[in-house]
């Protein structure tokens, strides 16, 4: 008897002789259980595709919607937002120009705000596929349509495929990397069939493909970008705008999938203007006087001291910490180890030494951070303790190949009083410096063979790092190096990094609760050879690249929490950052002429289930008049 449990139903393949007394046992369950169809040539198709066999989606088919909104909230009103930043270009897609997003871009599939990774149909209905996941078929609603009414078809999935590998960024050939070929079968089926099996993400990971119009595209250059708004078919599009400084998103009234049990309840306002600042201080003063309706503060000093007004005091400015349970990831300084001063991995310890969390997170942040001990931070796949289980006995497999730390407690960031003078710390960098060849001259740190002094820059785009840094550049100093601060505009720094022009730059690398594909682009060795590519610090490494491997074929989700956090150890133990820190809740502001339902979610505060409150408005026009 072949169990399989995708979706949340049990698959029986078919067993000559089988108890007919239990088959219509299952039959029943399937029933209960609802979300998939099992076919005698055991492919399965449901409404829904969970990770793994074993997770239930949360909802079956013919729900009518998410439990965390208001399926009957009110449409209408503006939200008003703000942006850091600039931007020059509607076409995200390419890794060209600054570009910013216009609302209309859909997906196969959408995944739930309340699991770890679900897939339900957005333009699909319905997903097929075999137990080993080989291949997948996508069923095309066929009431989707483009915002010029033209049906979204198998023809369009093929060519956004097609083209997004061959000229949009290259996150999508490293994210699509496992997937062989596209078909359309007819007008609303298309299939991928995949390199290998057995890589369960493969079919959630195709259902983000963002699907794009082939007839729109025609007659026009993809690989070059554009200010005019690319036709799209999601529940908003670009009404007006003025490049650099303003955008206007509006809902479109006929929107094809408004009354989708995935669409109902969120999408609410008819408007969404978004205005783009400089920098963050006028973004501030706008939200306290009143010109934008909403604010995710990022900076722990500006939420400890910018916000001390009247409007808070009484209320009009909602103030509110939103915990929420997703991983944090990682944010870091990055070392370049393209570079030949990071290229060992004891400079690259020694660097890490020179930075005082405990000092910086006192007199600069108030507080308010926890120092991030993981890539994965914050979630069950972070290292801890020592290896155990499975854990270990992979990591067992390339002893000699990595690091002997990986083999005894977790890494842990360097600790210090928080004085700002750390002397044991210092003088551990100096003594691995001087293991790597580094040697002072005259309070400088020279190569002991060349004498080329060790220097290198900084490369920043926010003006409010400044601060963070230069306590930092302080104390490598004291150890003979010589850094410099580099502040570029927006434009020159997303080139810079796209080109890995740089030796030190802040990066955050995002995660999930199931880590897949992107890992790839992240750490792998042929991503450290791609311009554009997250691979930043330049990791170059077989082992790691073995460990993705391991991840992109976990069966379950302890295993793939097993096999995550031996590629968290390696990772840490290669030195390649200097870990930041991270908040595990949303510093968000917003003024009170908003409802929202009181259903927390995971990845906590989500605007696009909030609805405009006519008459809190109302309420707060006449209090503060």
């Amino acid at each position: 008897m072949n169990n399989v449990n995708v979706c949340g139903c049990n698959r029986i393949a078919a067993v000559p002789g089988y108890n007919n007394l239990i088959m219509r046992w299952f039959v029943c369950l399937l029933f209960i259980l609802g979300p998939v169809t099992v076919t005698a040539s055991n492919v399965l198709r449901g409404h829904a595709i969970a990770m793994f066999d074993n997770e239930i989606p949360r909802y079956p088919e013919g729900f009518t919607h998410f439990d965390y909104v208001n399926p009957d909230a009110p449409k209408g009103g503006t939200l008003r937002l703000a942006s850091q930043g600039t931007y020059d270009s509607f076409h995200p897609f390419i890794p060209k120009g600054n570009a910013v997003s216009t609302g209309s871009v859909e997906t196969l599939l959408i995944t739930s705000a309340d699991e770890p990774f679900t897939g339900y149909g957005l333009i699909a209905s319905t997903i097929e596929w075999p137990a080993d996941r080989a291949w997948v078929i996508f069923h095309l609603r066929p009431q989707a349509r483009w915002h010029d009414g033209v049906p979204i078809t198998a023809d369009d999935v093929v060519w956004s495929f097609e083209t997004l590998v061959s000229q949009g960024k290259p996150q999508y050939r490293f994210y699509y990397s496992a997937v062989s070929t596209v078909e359309a079968l007819d007008t609303h089926r298309v299939r991928f069939n995949f390199k290998e099996s057995g890589n369960r993400e493969l079919p959630l990971i195709v259902g983000q493909l963002p699907i794009l119009p082939k007839h729109y595209w025609a007659d026009r250059d993809f690989g070059a970008t554009t200010l005019e708004p690319p036709l799209g078919s999601g529940p908003y599009r670009i009404k007006q705008f003025e490049a650099g400084r303003y955008t206007v998103q509006e809902r479109v009234i006929d929107y094809w999938g408004r009354d989708l049990p995935v669409r109902r309840g969120l999408d609410n306002f008819d408007l969404i203007r978004t205005h783009f600042f400089r920098d963050a201080t006028p973004i501030r003063l706008a939200i306290k006087a009143g010109d934008i309706d909403f604010r995710a503060e990022n900076q722990a000093k500006a939420w400890a001291e910018d916000y001390k007004v009247p409007a808070v005091e009484k209320g009009w400015l909602k103030k509110e910490l939103v915990p929420h349970r997703m991983p944090t990831g990682m944010q870091a300084f990055v070392m370049n180890a393209r570079r030949a001063q990071f290229s060992d991995v004891r400079v690259r310890e020694a660097l890490g030494l020179a930075f005082d969390f405990e000092w910086t997170n006192r007199n600069l942040f108030n507080g308010q951070y926890t120092r991030t001990t993981s890539f994965f931070s914050n979630s069950d796949l972070a290292s801890s303790g020592e290896a155990s289980g499975e854990e270990l006995a992979i990591l067992e497999r390339f002893r000699g190949q990595v690091p002997d730390g990986v083999f005894g407690q977790a890494f842990l960031p360097s600790v210090t009083d928080g004085s700002g003078w750390s002397r044991a710390n210092l003088r551990r960098a100096t003594a691995l410096l001087q293991e790597a060849g580094w040697v002072v001259k005259d309070l400088k740190l020279v190569n002991g063979t060349s004498g080329e002094p060790f220097r290198f820059e900084i490369l920043l785009v926010s003006p409010a790092f400044e601060r963070v840094v230069l306590p930092y550049i302080r104390n490598l100093k004291r150890l003979g190096i010589e850094t410099k601060v580099r502040l570029v505009d927006e434009s020159q720094y997303i080139n810079r990094f796209r080109q890995f022009d740089f030796d030190m730059i802040v990066w955050v690398w995002g995660q999930s609760e199931t880590p897949g594909n992107e890992q790839q682009e992240y750490w792998s060795q042929q991503a450290a050879q791609t311009q554009g590519s997250r691979n930043l610090a330049g990791i170059a490494d077989p082992v790691v690249d073995q460990l993705i491997e391991l991840i992109l074929q976990s069966e379950s989700r302890q295993q793939l929490n097993q096999r995550t956090r031996a590629l968290d150890r390696v990772l840490l133990w290669g030195h390649y950052v200097v870990p930041h820190w991270h908040i595990r809740a949303d510093r968000v502001l917003y003024w009170d002429k908003f409802g929202r339902p009181t259903e927390p979610v995971r990845t906590g505060v989500m605007t696009s289930r909030w609805w405009f409150d006519e008459a809190r408005a109302q309420a707060l026009q006449r209090a503060r008049q």
